[in-house]
């Protein structure tokens, strides 16, 4: 329960009070991660279904789709995806580049990436729910749980955090990767399971889709640990929106 309490509290808007700020419950909510992602996904994708149920049509249940997990998260991701983006991007030494992330301002390189990943998620949601309301729904259910999965990987063991205070601090080097990669295997099967109920080629298509998107976070993870010395908060931000856009991409790519 003090996973469950660390995950939802710190990674959503539900009322979830956080009993303990220990590594040890921050494993252990790094390893429910994914659930908080399928409780986000759940909202985002009834409201975005029950917009096309009414006649909105795909787009602005896509609209809807890709605005309610930015609501039940504060926006944090997006502003850890902005943030991390002006860092890399100032081709300044780490810790300069960490400064800059801190800084309450979005710069140029923020503003961009976080466009350009916003109408990303737009259009290929706009794609799926063209499809029918159970492929947008599904996409959103898949990717919502693969973007968190991706937060596990990033607090496995190995990698370090980038500052001794916050957010990166408290759960970097936390999960096992034994842990993790257990963790990634029943989320895998979920969503194989998930898209058996449309085909066979559904349900690899959602395997292959969830594999791109935990490869484009892990390259972005490992870009930011050369870049700035470890993880911080904006960084799981921007692994977390990565893998998300590329989960969506990918579905709809089918």
């Amino acid at each position: 329960m003090d996973g469950l309490r660390f995950a939802f509290g710190t990674l959503t808007v539900f009322p979830a009070r956080i009993t303990r700020w220990d590594r040890d419950a921050a494993r252990a909510g790094m390893l429910c991660a994914p659930l908080a992602g399928l409780a986000v996904g759940l909202c985002a994708a009834a409201l975005g279904a029950a917009f096309l149920a009414l006649g909105s049509g795909p787009l602005l249940a896509a609209v809807v789709g890709t605005a309610v997990p930015a609501v039940l998260t504060r926006g944090l991701h997006l502003d850890g995806l902005a943030d991390t983006a002006d860092g890399l991007g100032s081709a300044k030494p780490a810790e300069d580049a960490l400064r800059i992330m801190k800084q309450s301002d979005v710069g140029p390189f923020g503003v961009i990436v976080l466009l350009l990943v916003l109408l990303a998620q737009v259009a290929a949601l706009f794609e799926l729910y063209g499809e029918g309301w159970a492929h947008g729904a599904a996409g959103t259910l898949l990717a919502a749980a693969v973007a968190r999965l991706a937060l596990t990987h990033a607090s496995r063991h190995g990698v370090p955090a980038a500052r001794p205070e916050g957010l990166g601090a408290i759960v970097a080097a936390t999960v096992p990767v034994r842990s993790a990669t257990l963790t990634t295997a029943v989320v895998l099967a979920l969503c194989a399971l998930a898209g058996l109920l449309f085909s066979p080629y559904d349900a690899v298509h959602n395997v292959l889709a969830a594999g791109a998107a935990m490869g484009a976070a892990a390259l972005l993870l490992r870009r930011c640990v050369r870049r700035f010395g470890g993880v911080t908060g904006d960084v799981f931000g921007a692994v977390e929106e990565s893998a998300a856009t590329v989960a969506l991409v990918a579905l709809a790519l089918g």
